[in-house]
Protein backbone atom coordinates (compact mmCIF):
# COMPACT_ATOMS: atom_id res chain seq x y z
CA UNK A 1 0.00 0.00 0.00
CA UNK A 2 1.29 3.40 -0.95
CA UNK A 3 1.84 6.62 1.83
CA UNK A 4 -0.08 9.44 1.24
CA UNK A 5 1.38 11.53 -1.73
CA UNK A 6 1.88 15.13 -1.53
CA UNK A 7 2.12 16.52 -4.57
CA UNK A 8 3.72 20.09 -5.17
CA UNK A 9 4.76 22.79 -7.53
CA UNK A 10 7.08 25.73 -7.18
CA UNK A 11 7.35 28.54 -9.54
CA UNK A 12 10.32 31.06 -9.41
CA UNK A 13 12.12 34.06 -10.24
CA UNK A 14 14.65 32.16 -12.87
CA UNK A 15 15.83 28.39 -13.05
CA UNK A 16 18.93 28.47 -10.84
CA UNK A 17 18.73 28.86 -7.16
CA UNK A 18 22.38 28.93 -6.66
CA UNK A 19 22.17 32.10 -9.14
CA UNK A 20 19.97 33.90 -6.08
CA UNK A 21 16.62 32.74 -7.65
CA UNK A 22 14.00 32.41 -5.45
CA UNK A 23 10.67 31.01 -4.77
CA UNK A 24 7.43 33.19 -5.78
CA UNK A 25 4.74 30.46 -5.43
CA UNK A 26 4.29 26.92 -3.98
CA UNK A 27 1.62 24.94 -4.15
CA UNK A 28 0.52 21.32 -2.71
CA UNK A 29 -1.85 18.83 -3.03
CA UNK A 30 -2.49 15.19 -0.92
CA UNK A 31 -3.33 11.99 -3.11
CA UNK A 32 -4.85 9.75 -0.47
CA UNK A 33 -6.13 6.38 -1.23
CA UNK A 34 -5.99 6.88 -5.51
CA UNK A 35 -7.90 10.11 -4.76
CA UNK A 36 -6.85 14.10 -5.62
CA UNK A 37 -8.06 15.93 -1.87
CA UNK A 38 -8.79 18.86 -3.85
CA UNK A 39 -10.84 20.80 -1.15
CA UNK A 40 -8.03 20.82 0.93
CA UNK A 41 -4.81 22.21 -1.56
CA UNK A 42 -2.26 24.25 -0.45
CA UNK A 43 -1.41 27.41 -2.27
CA UNK A 44 0.39 30.51 -1.12
CA UNK A 45 2.33 33.04 -2.86
CA UNK A 46 5.82 33.88 -1.67
CA UNK A 47 7.68 37.44 -1.51
CA UNK A 48 11.25 36.47 -2.83
CA UNK A 49 12.88 39.68 -1.28
CA UNK A 50 13.97 40.85 -4.66
CA UNK A 51 12.34 41.78 -8.08
CA UNK A 52 10.84 39.09 -10.44
CA UNK A 53 12.97 39.33 -13.81
CA UNK A 54 10.38 40.39 -16.43
CA UNK A 55 10.98 36.97 -18.14
CA UNK A 56 9.82 34.68 -15.44
CA UNK A 57 6.56 37.03 -15.31
CA UNK A 58 5.45 36.48 -18.84
CA UNK A 59 5.91 32.74 -18.04
CA UNK A 60 4.12 31.98 -14.63
CA UNK A 61 2.03 35.82 -14.66
CA UNK A 62 3.45 36.72 -11.17
CA UNK A 63 4.65 40.04 -10.76
CA UNK A 64 6.14 41.99 -8.01
CA UNK A 65 2.79 43.92 -6.97
CA UNK A 66 1.29 40.42 -6.57
CA UNK A 67 3.54 38.82 -3.68
CA UNK A 68 4.96 42.58 -2.50
CA UNK A 69 2.59 41.56 0.75
CA UNK A 70 3.08 37.95 0.82
CA UNK A 71 4.70 36.07 3.55
CA UNK A 72 8.73 34.91 2.90
CA UNK A 73 9.78 31.58 2.13
CA UNK A 74 10.67 31.55 6.12
CA UNK A 75 6.70 31.70 6.95
CA UNK A 76 5.36 29.86 3.89
CA UNK A 77 7.63 26.64 3.68
CA UNK A 78 7.31 25.55 7.14
CA UNK A 79 3.67 25.99 6.51
CA UNK A 80 3.94 23.69 3.38
CA UNK A 81 5.95 20.91 5.06
CA UNK A 82 2.94 21.34 8.20
CA UNK A 83 0.58 20.45 5.42
CA UNK A 84 2.90 17.84 3.71
CA UNK A 85 2.99 16.12 6.68
CA UNK A 86 3.05 12.27 6.89
CA UNK A 87 3.37 12.19 3.23
CA UNK A 88 6.11 11.58 0.38
CA UNK A 89 6.49 14.77 -2.04
CA UNK A 90 6.41 14.37 -5.51
CA UNK A 91 6.68 16.73 -8.28
CA UNK A 92 7.30 16.90 -12.41
CA UNK A 93 10.46 17.40 -12.52
CA UNK A 94 11.49 17.20 -9.01
CA UNK A 95 15.25 17.63 -9.14
CA UNK A 96 13.66 21.82 -10.09
CA UNK A 97 11.66 21.84 -7.25
CA UNK A 98 13.93 20.17 -4.74
CA UNK A 99 16.65 22.22 -6.15
CA UNK A 100 15.03 25.49 -4.90
CA UNK A 101 13.40 23.63 -1.69
CA UNK A 102 17.02 22.79 -0.64
CA UNK A 103 17.94 26.56 -1.45
CA UNK A 104 15.11 28.05 0.15
CA UNK A 105 15.20 25.99 3.18
CA UNK A 106 18.79 27.80 4.69
CA UNK A 107 16.30 30.48 4.84
CA UNK A 108 14.38 29.17 7.68
CA UNK A 109 17.51 28.56 9.89
CA UNK A 110 18.20 25.46 8.65
CA UNK A 111 15.46 24.07 11.25
CA UNK A 112 13.56 22.47 8.01
CA UNK A 113 13.83 18.72 7.09
CA UNK A 114 12.29 18.20 3.67
CA UNK A 115 10.79 14.55 3.27
CA UNK A 116 11.57 12.38 0.48
CA UNK A 117 10.99 13.56 -2.62
CA UNK A 118 10.03 11.54 -6.11
CA UNK A 119 9.64 12.75 -9.64
CA UNK A 120 6.05 12.04 -11.57
CA UNK A 121 8.10 12.85 -14.44
CA UNK A 122 10.86 9.89 -13.93
CA UNK A 123 7.94 7.67 -13.45
CA UNK A 124 6.31 8.76 -17.04
CA UNK A 125 10.31 7.79 -18.44
CA UNK A 126 9.92 4.31 -16.52
CA UNK A 127 6.43 3.57 -17.56
CA UNK A 128 6.79 4.70 -21.01
CA UNK A 129 10.51 4.20 -21.96
CA UNK A 130 9.98 4.84 -25.94
CA UNK A 131 7.97 8.01 -25.95
CA UNK A 132 10.18 10.80 -26.90
CA UNK A 133 8.57 13.39 -24.00
CA UNK A 134 6.96 13.29 -20.70
CA UNK A 135 6.04 16.74 -20.12
CA UNK A 136 2.54 17.65 -18.38
CA UNK A 137 0.61 18.76 -21.52
CA UNK A 138 1.92 15.18 -23.45
CA UNK A 139 1.44 12.76 -20.21
CA UNK A 140 -2.04 14.72 -20.13
CA UNK A 141 -2.85 13.72 -23.50
CA UNK A 142 -1.53 9.91 -23.26
CA UNK A 143 -4.35 9.51 -20.38
CA UNK A 144 -6.88 12.10 -21.86
CA UNK A 145 -6.82 14.23 -18.90
CA UNK A 146 -7.23 18.08 -20.22
CA UNK A 147 -5.85 20.25 -18.58
CA UNK A 148 -7.65 23.12 -16.41
CA UNK A 149 -6.16 26.21 -15.48
CA UNK A 150 -3.55 28.19 -16.20
CA UNK A 151 0.05 26.62 -16.89
CA UNK A 152 3.18 27.68 -15.04
CA UNK A 153 1.22 28.42 -12.04
CA UNK A 154 1.84 26.42 -9.07
CA UNK A 155 -2.07 24.91 -8.12
CA UNK A 156 -2.94 24.28 -12.03
CA UNK A 157 0.54 22.12 -11.90
CA UNK A 158 -0.09 20.40 -9.09
CA UNK A 159 -3.80 19.01 -9.63
CA UNK A 160 -2.87 17.87 -13.24
CA UNK A 161 0.16 16.33 -12.04
CA UNK A 162 -1.87 14.56 -8.99
CA UNK A 163 -4.51 13.05 -11.60
CA UNK A 164 -1.85 12.32 -13.85
CA UNK A 165 -0.33 10.24 -11.02
CA UNK A 166 -3.02 8.72 -10.21
CA UNK A 167 -3.38 7.77 -13.76
CA UNK A 168 0.54 6.51 -13.71
CA UNK A 169 0.74 4.81 -10.70
CA UNK A 170 -2.92 2.87 -12.39
CA UNK A 171 -1.37 1.87 -15.98
CA UNK A 172 1.62 0.56 -13.82
CA UNK A 173 0.28 -1.59 -11.63
CA UNK A 174 2.41 0.11 -8.70
CA UNK A 175 1.33 -0.42 -5.39
CA UNK A 176 4.27 -0.52 -2.95
CA UNK A 177 6.56 1.52 -2.13
CA UNK A 178 9.40 0.06 -3.11
CA UNK A 179 8.10 0.06 -6.90
CA UNK A 180 7.46 3.34 -6.66
CA UNK A 181 10.80 4.74 -5.51
CA UNK A 182 12.24 2.38 -8.03
CA UNK A 183 10.47 4.01 -11.08
CA UNK A 184 10.17 7.35 -9.59
CA UNK A 185 13.69 8.74 -7.65
CA UNK A 186 15.50 10.95 -8.41
CA UNK A 187 17.96 9.96 -6.64
CA UNK A 188 17.87 6.71 -8.74
CA UNK A 189 17.87 9.47 -11.91
CA UNK A 190 21.05 10.39 -10.93
CA UNK A 191 22.61 7.20 -10.61
CA UNK A 192 22.18 6.28 -14.53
Amino acid sequence: MLPPITVFDVETTGLDPRRGHRIVEIAGVRVENGRVLEESAFTSLVNPERAIPLEASRINTIYDADVRDAPSIMTVLPEFLTFAKGSILCAHNASFDKGFLDTEKEACWGYVELPEILCSMRLSQSLFPTAFRHNLDVIGQRFNIPFDGGRHRALPDVLQTAKILIKMLDHGKIQSMDELRRRASIATAALK
